[in-house]
């Protein structure tokens, strides 16, 4: 599709644009499949012009790729245009085209999932896998664009037993190891497209050898998850992966991703050759991260929750923390308790199959002194009996593998609820306090204005002055004891006496004179003080 002869000369970006949107807004009868096929070629070999010529980023190879989405051309026959796009992708071989076809079929399957699946059916999964192997150092844009477009057809879609067949060792490991070459930089976008590919490709192979062992026509020779070999064999050398996945699940809020983690990490710690894959303390960390999310999941989202629940029980009982100091024993003791439904009046009636993970958790090794059991929470707290069918855990591939969520379903959360309700809440006082501030603004500017109109008025009015009044006298004494004047001062007269002394002077019996009275004695002491 991409071979045109076009007379048209695009010498700058803003003319190849105006070409496009010229293009894209062709206007055709449905019938007229020629008209078509010519106006695809066109926007093809202008929107490889722009990825080759005047790119500055993937936006602008993803913008060609919406004009055409949101044109008349498309809308005009949608099938029909898919259908010639996949055709193109199973043909193409130039670089530049290819990735306009990929960014298409990428952005069109997000909106609408039957082109995913009409993919499938067409073996475009084939096709990627050998596009991805080819285009290892020639493209990383467009190595990163087919990853994408893999990753996304994968998880709609369930891929056939012939798809899944075509992956072999080869692939898998050099996924690994590009994950591993690109450790040292945790923002590379390379990361998080392969990781997960490898999520989803782990997922198919659970869901078909499930599948497999329903099906009683299916060939007698398992499937077998090369994920989970390629890390049984030379697990110590992609521990890069095991990390950034425990990073993935603390920080991803999409429930389908989770799931796709979970459904791996349970095949890891329930498969004797990668009981340790994880370091020890990725190991707590991840339990840190279970416990948190299992405490914050609202109680509708019991798969979610169950699944969390069986991934719990082999991570206590095969890996490293089930070796002394246990870690967050104490913890892990309330928060089953607390699942068990004991003592709490927050969550919701816990149903049986909590119960029975709750149980199974709670008799591992080191948990099982002090743990507490389904069946008697249940006697306990909730008023039931459990069989001892019920109690035993009925944990198993299947039950893990059928778990599924929409893409693109953000996981609720507890904590961001009572977070939201209270700024609500904050929100919805502040603006009554707003209102009745402003409502007494108003009237105090009308009270403002009214004793501006009364000075107004009475302005020219002069008004008498005010004598002032004298400021209060300085008492004499420090302590504000009035002082009564008197004419004899210690039996003698004022006038002629001098000041005594600040000091007293020393007693002498023989001059003291009985006649002074008690008054006077007080008064003159309190002067030489």
């Amino acid at each position: 599709m991409a071979d045109m002869d076009s007379n048209v000369s695009i010498e700058n970006e803003e003319q190849l644009w105006t070409e496009l949107d010229k293009v894209v807004s062709t206007q055709c009868h449905a019938e007229a499949h020629e008209t078509i096929d010519d106006a695809l070629r066109s926007w093809l070999y202008l929107a490889s012009r722009c990825r080759d010529e005047f790119s500055q980023s993937d936006d602008d190879v993803l913008n060609c790729s919406q004009s055409l989405l949101d044109g008349s051309l498309f809308h005009t026959d949608p099938e029909y245009v898919r259908t010639q796009i996949i055709y193109s992708l199973l043909q193409e071989d130039e670089a530049g085209p290819l990735h306009v076809i990929a960014s298409f079929l990428l952005l069109d399957g997000r909106v609408e999932e039957a082109t995913f699946k009409r993919m499938v059916e067409e073996g475009c999964f084939h096709r990627l896998l050998d596009l991805i192997n080819e285009r290892r150092e020639d493209d990383p844009g467009l190595h990163r664009m087919l990853l994408e477009l893999m990753y996304e057809m994968s998880r709609i879609e369930q891929l056939r037993l012939e798809d899944l067949l075509h992956v072999d060792d080869g692939f898998v490991t050099y996924l690994f190891q590009l994950i591993e070459g690109l450790s040292d930089d945790a923002h590379d976008p390379y990361h998080y497209p392969i990781i997960r590919v490898l999520l989803v490709l782990n997922e198919q192979y659970m869901v078909a050898s499930t599948a497999v062992m329903n099906d009683p026509a299916s060939p007698l020779a398992p499937l077998t998850n090369r994920v989970i070999k390629c890390l049984s064999l030379y697990g110590p050398h992609y521990r890069t992966f095991g990390e950034n996945i425990i990073l993935l699940l603390n920080r991803e809020t999409e429930t389908s991703l989770q799931l796709l983690i979970l459904k791996l990490l349970y095949l890891l710690f329930t498969t004797r050759a990668t009981y340790e894959y994880f370091y020890t303390n990725d190991l707590r960390v991840l339990l840190d991260v279970i416990i948190r999310n299992l405490l914050d999941l609202p109680n509708e989202l019991m798969a979610l929750r169950h699944t969390y629940l069986r991934v719990l029980y082999p991570l206590l009982a095969h890996t490293q923390l089930n070796q002394p100091p246990h870690y967050k024993k104490d913890e892990i003791q309330k928060l089953l308790k607390i699942l068990g439904g004991s003592g709490n009046t927050h969550f919701a009636p816990v149903d049986e199959t909590t119960l029975r993970l709750v149980d199974r958790a709670s008799k591992v090794k080191w948990l099982h002194e002090e743990g507490i059991g389904a069946g008697e929470v249940a006697r306990k707290f909730i008023g039931i009996s459990l069989s001892h069918k019920d109690v035993a855990s009925n944990v198993s591939v299947v039950d893990v593998a059928a778990v599924t969520e929409k893409p693109g379903v953000k996981t609720p959360s507890r904590k961001a609820e009572a977070e939201a309700k209270a700024e609500d809440e904050t929100r919805t006082t502040d603006d009554i306090s707003s209102l009745g501030t402003g409502e007494a603004r108003v009237s105090s500017e009308s009270n403002e204005a009214r004793e501006l109109s009364k000075l107004s008025e009475t302005k020219e009015a002069p008004k008498a002055s005010r004598p002032k009044k004298p400021l209060p006298e300085v008492p004499k004494h420090r302590h504000g004891i009035p002082y009564v004047h008197t004419g004899h001062e210690n039996g003698t007269k004022s006038s002629g006496k001098k000041a005594p002394p600040k000091a007293p002077p020393p007693r002498r019996r023989g001059r003291i004179k009985h006649h002074t009275t008690t008054s006077e004695t007080v008064k003159s002491i309190s002067e030489l003080v």
